[in-house]
Formats: C-alpha cells, sequence, structure tokens
C-alpha cells in the first residue's frame, strides 16, 4: 500500500480496502497486532472496534494509539452507548493528540445485548448529532460554543446498511450524516449483491464513498441468527446450505469462497471493501487473494 492517508486515497477515487481489529477481553494485545502486521500491505486501515456487541474489552483509543506507533492507518471507532457528551468530545480531543485522524461514529448496540446486561447506557447523542459535534470540534468550538485552544482534523465517516427496509429511510439517515459531516461511508455485511446495487444506484447522487461491507461467516447459524437478529442483513438461503454442508475443518476454506464471491461481485459498484473477520484476521490474506487482490 503507498503511502497516502485513507482520506487522500478516497478523495482521489481509489479502490481502499478496509479491515477490522477487535481489541482482547484482557491485556493481551500483541496476537492481535501480529494478525495486523500480516496484511499491513495489502489494507490501507483498521478500524478498531469500541466495545463490540456491548462486550467489554480493551479501549478502541488505546488500541488505535497502538496500530499508529506501528505504522498502521487505523480508524477510531467511537459510539454512543457509554459516554455523554462530555466523555464523546473529550474522547474525540485525545484522539487528535494521539494522532489518530479517522473517527467512525456509531450510535451503538444497547448494553443488554453484551456481556453486562445491567450496565446503564448512556445515549446522551446518536451517531448523526455526533458527527455535529465532530464537526464543531474542527470549527473549533464545542457544543456549548465554547472556544477551543487548538482545534482537531479529522476524517469523518459513518455506517449505513444497504439491504435495511424501507430503503427509503435509511437514504434519510445517510444524508443528515452527510450534512452533519460523514465523508466516508461502510456498510452493515452485504450477502445480496441484487439490493446492494439497488442501494448504490440509489445513493449515487451523494457522490460520497462507499465501503462495501463483508462479514466472514463462521456457520450456518450465524447467518440464521443474522437474518432473524440483525436489521438489514439477509444471507441467502444458498449461502446457508454452503456453510451448512460444510465439515467443521471445511468451515473457513467455504466461508472464504463466500467472501470472495461477494467482493468480486460488488468491487465495481461501490469504492472499497470493509472486511469484518470477526476473530479470523488470519483468513483475510486468502479472501483478499481469491477477490484478485
Amino acid at each position: 500500500m503507498d503511502k497516502k492517508t485513507l482520506k487522500e486515497k478516497l478523495q482521489e477515487k481509489k479502490f481502499v480496502i478496509t479491515s477490522e481489529i477487535g481489541p482482547p477481553k484482557g491485556t493481551n494485545i500483541e496476537p492481535h497486532l501480529k494478525e495486523a502486521e500480516h496484511i499491513k500491505d495489502k489494507v490501507d486501515a483498521f478500524n478498531v472496534t469500541d466495545l463490540q456487541s456491548s462486550v467489554m474489552r480493551l479501549g478502541s483509543l488505546a488500541t488505535c494509539r497502538l496500530l499508529f506507533e506501528r505504522g498502521f492507518e487505523p480508524v477510531f471507532q467511537l459510539t454512543c452507548r457509554d459516554r455523554n457528551r462530555l466523555a464523546l468530545q473529550s474522547d474525540l480531543l485525545s484522539a487528535y493528540v494521539l494522532g489518530i485522524r479517522n473517527v467512525l461514529c456509531i450510535t451503538g448496540d444497547h448494553p443488554f445485548l453484551g456481556d453486562h446486561p445491567e450496565a446503564k447506557p448512556v445515549f446522551d447523542l446518536d451517531s448523526v448529532s455526533l458527527l455535529r459535534v465532530a464537526t464543531s470540534l474542527m470549527n473549533g468550538k464545542d457544543m456549548m460554543e465554547n472556544e477551543l485552544d487548538g482545534k482537531p482534523e479529522f476524517f469523518l465517516g459513518a455506517v449505513v446498511s444497504p439491504g435495511y427496509e424501507p430503503l427509503e429511510m435509511q437514504l434519510i439517515k445517510m444524508e443528515k450524516k452527510i450534512e452533519a459531516g460523514a465523508r466516508f461511508f461502510q456498510t452493515q455485511a452485504v450477502y445480496e449483491l441484487s439490493s446492494f446495487e439497488k442501494f448504490m444506484n440509489a445513493v449515487e447522487k451523494y457522490r460520497v464513498p462507499i465501503l462495501g461491507g463483508i462479514v466472514l461467516l463462521k456457520t450456518a447459524g450465524m447467518a440464521k441468527y443474522m437474518n432473524e437478529n440483525v436489521a438489514g442483513v439477509c444471507v441467502p438461503e444458498k449461502y446457508i446450505k454452503m456453510m451448512a454442508a460444510a465439515k467443521k475443518e471445511e468451515r473457513a476454506k467455504v466461508s472464504i469462497q463466500i467472501a470472495a464471491e461477494l467482493i468480486k461481485g460488488m468491487k465495481d459498484m461501490c469504492q472499497g471493501i470493509h472486511i469484518m473477520p470477526l476473530g479470523w484476521e488470519k483468513y483475510v490474506p486468502s479472501v483478499l487473494e481469491q477477490s484478485g487482490f
């Protein structure tokens, strides 16, 4: 990968590849950094999840800084679930001081979905208002119009769900996010190329970079769970049958085959892909190789 930033590559209409690191539930971060090292030359940036699925883990900001120190380009995922507006603004300023320039603003899953279901949710802001806050900080003022002594510069991103019905609701929210400062989007998992094409045709007018989301399927049960519980995600029956027919030792190979098929189908529709391996980081090189990268 060349030395240009994610922002520069997207502004120059280059096709980009981002992947994801989920910090550990503990302090043993080195294996995760080593996994990232294996694909460093194939990936333009690494998202760092922020207490993904409401499970307590090592923090996103600390992990972003460790990646930055090792020459990676991190994308700081920041959720509204656990912080009020004071903490969110403070973490944004801290991220900038620590060298982080890419921020993905997310509302976040409810705590009852995670391993601390009795945790009190905050949700003082949502993803749209968080984008507005980050933009305000970049303009030198906090939420209360107080002047900042030094202002940050971010490349702000957001999430969109291409398969969500009705699609019009996603388009309305996407417009709000762009108005609030979003300059790129990473999508929820894509498994249906026809609905993704429909979405891409609908959002072409916005002229904003879209990175299609790829989640590696691990089992047929995982696919069924997403169909039942993740809004906007629909795994076709053919992929469920492929995973169900695969023996345990063959599941990774079949998952890679499915991901590569999807990437080949979507890469001419969007400006990049975002791979969410969910612990299967070691298979990302094979996914990219079979996809033609």
